[in-house]
């Protein structure tokens, strides 16, 4: 039987930050390893061209395992509604989806506040989890209980004052208003 596929967590963190700057936030792949504890770097396959992510586009992220051990993986853009949803699936090594994120921004209850629901949901492909879970069925729910924690910190960290601050003064810096 696979326990495996399907499995999801989700984590809502509500942010005070506006929705557009939230967005900008979470599709800048190439800052992910600035937040997360787990994602260490991304870069936009064929580079960042265009005011935005679309469906399609394909990002590589390297990612660093509670083994220790690194892992370079294919994203491939799923949905980009811009300021509202950010989506990405995951490929093992025959192509096949092993792991589905997603990114859902709504309006928070107090103004210039942004809802931010991230989740994750295993494919059917080759994962780690997986592999781990054939050994040891428990190891699942421990990724999972790791995946929430690691979600709920990343999108704080994103948040935080000096997080946003290094951007707009990169942005500064570089002509952009």
């Amino acid at each position: 039987m696979d326990v495996v596929t399907g499995a999801q967590v989700a984590v809502a963190v509500t942010v005070r930050l506006a929705r557009e700057r939230m967005w900008e936030l979470i599709t800048a792949v190439d800052r992910i390893g600035e937040w997360s504890p787990e994602a260490l770097d991304g870069a936009w396959d064929g580079g960042a061209d265009g005011p935005g992510p679309v469906s399609g586009d394909r990002f590589t992220a390297c990612n660093r395992f509670a083994d220790g051990s690194l892992g370079a993986v294919t994203c491939v853009v799923t949905e980009a509604e811009r300021p509202s949803a950010f989506a990405w699936t995951v490929l093992d090594g025959a192509g096949l989806v092993g792991s589905a994120w997603r990114y859902e921004l709504r309006d928070g209850d107090e103004p210039g506040s942004t809802r931010v629901r991230h989740s994750f949901t295993h494919g059917p492909g080759v994962t780690g989890a997986r592999i781990a879970a054939e050994a040891d069925p428990e190891a699942l729910n421990r990724r999972l209980v790791t995946l929430c924690r690691n979600m709920t910190t990343t999108i704080t960290a994103m948040a935080s004052p000096v997080s946003t601050a290094s951007t707009a003064n990169a942005d500064t810096a570089n002509g952009a208003f």
